[in-house]
């Protein structure tokens, strides 16, 4: 059973609590999707209502260790905080640019907070600790909270400082889920377990490598599975098509070739597209053709699913009563081949099935699509959600559930 906040007697109390601020900034410095910081709020809140000191903190990017960087301070983080909490002078953030994260300066503000106050420190992988598990810099990270929450679905599947290590000096008294990962865990635990059927599964994205494992599980829980993006033409040369240019994996050619036996055995449906939006390079201003997948020029390489393959998927979503969607099905960061990733969230939003988004990239598209509001659970977690679907256990879970090892 995974402890939560409420079982938590921190009134009045200081309080780690460990989020995913790890949002996508533009060139100037601006947040252009603050979701993972939106969906952080309710726990941040419930501490504050009940007089806590509130220590916040968050990986970002991926920082040479060691070494301040502005470009992955967490400064842009702190005022989107400043406007989203409204408590201004009780909204502190260490701005000495040290690299140890658990700097002077932030034991200083950490020092003066009063009840409600709320100090954000910097990105946790400045220092080399965080990325190793080092159970040194999670002690220090500990002194900054009587207990600790974490509320960082996406990256519970690391073993890392600030999500394993630190568990290890709180007892079960002390430690639990923010409501952000309790939501996650749960969603996800539901629909896996109990589907309402039928339960269709959208996989895309550029590689079967990292899905490998939650194909093969998914074909012993779902009815339907949907394979599109780059990974589909390893699928598609396994059943002999040429695929010209496309990316493809060479090496487990023969594994997809199993993933659909295993799938025609379990009666599940298994589709790929029919048809593919091709050109001869990935550029904003390469020509395009539209043609069936056994008509891949040599030399020329499909970039999203095309118009047939979007009507047959929609066809496939038609009677869905729970879908999962994992993976764009095209580079949809370029216009002209995101068609087939923006239908694909049309379609899903408008099924009456219960629907969940998965992965950071496939967020994006629903976002771009305007289809965020119409799902019915979009998960801050890729990497995390994928474990989950694998059947893998989480050491930032695990940990929670631990007495003072983990």
């Amino acid at each position: 059973m995974l402890p939560t906040i409420r079982d938590l007697a921190i009134d009045g109390k200081s309080v780690f609590i460990r989020c995913d601020f790890n949002v996508p900034i533009d060139e100037f410095g601006n947040i252009t999707d603050d979701r993972r910081i939106r969906a952080a709020l309710p726990t941040i809140r419930y501490c504050i209502d009940r007089g806590c000191k509130v220590v916040l903190a968050s990986h970002f990017e991926r920082p040479e260790a060691g070494k301040f960087d502005e470009r992955f301070s967490l400064e842009p983080v702190y005022r989107r905080l400043d406007t989203l909490l409204k408590i201004k002078e009780h909204l502190y953030f260490d701005d000495s640019k040290d690299p140890s994260v658990v700097s002077p300066r932030a034991r200083e503000l950490f020092g003066k907070m009063e009840e409600g106050d709320v100090l954000l420190l910097e990105n946790l992988r400045f220092n080399a600790g965080e990325t190793k598990d080092d159970p040194e810099f999670a002690g220090e990270l500990a002194q900054f909270g009587e207990f600790y929450v974490n509320d960082a679905f996406g990256a519970c599947h690391r073993k890392h400082a600030s999500i394993h290590a630190i568990t290890r000096y709180y007892d079960r008294e002390h430690k639990a889920a923010g409501f952000l990962l309790t939501k996650e865990v749960n969603f996800f635990h539901k629909v896996l377990e109990n589907p309402s059927r039928p339960f269709v599964a959208v996989v895309g994205g550029s590689k079967v490598s990292g899905k490998l494992e939650a194909l093969n599980r998914l074909i012993g829980k779902v009815d339907k599975i949907i394979i599109g993006g780059g990974m589909a033409f390893t699928f598609l040369k396994a059943q002999g098509y040429e695929i010209g240019n496309s990316l493809v994996e060479e090496d487990l050619i023969d594994e997809a070739r199993s993933i659909m036996y295993k799938a025609k055995k379990n009666n599940v449906k298994f589709y790929l597209p029919v048809d593919v939006v091709v050109a001869s390079e990935l550029s904003e201003t390469a020509t395009v053709k539209y043609l069936p997948t056994q008509e891949i020029p040599e030399g020329w390489m499909g970039l999203d699913v095309g118009p047939a393959s979007t009507r047959l998927f929609r066809e496939a979503l038609n009677d869905a009563h729970t879908i999962m969607w994992n993976g764009p099905m095209g580079v949809y960061e370029i216009e002209k081949f995101a068609k087939g990733s923006i239908k694909m969230s049309h379609y899903i939003a408008e099924s009456h099935a219960t629907t969940i988004v998965g992965g950071g990239d496939t967020a994006d598209v629903a976002a771009r699509a305007g289809d965020v509001d119409e799902m019915t659970f979009v998960s801050t977690g890729g990497g995390a959600s994928l474990k989950l679907i694998e059947g893998e256990e989480l050491p930032g879970i695990v940990a929670l559930t631990n007495g003072g090892e983990s």
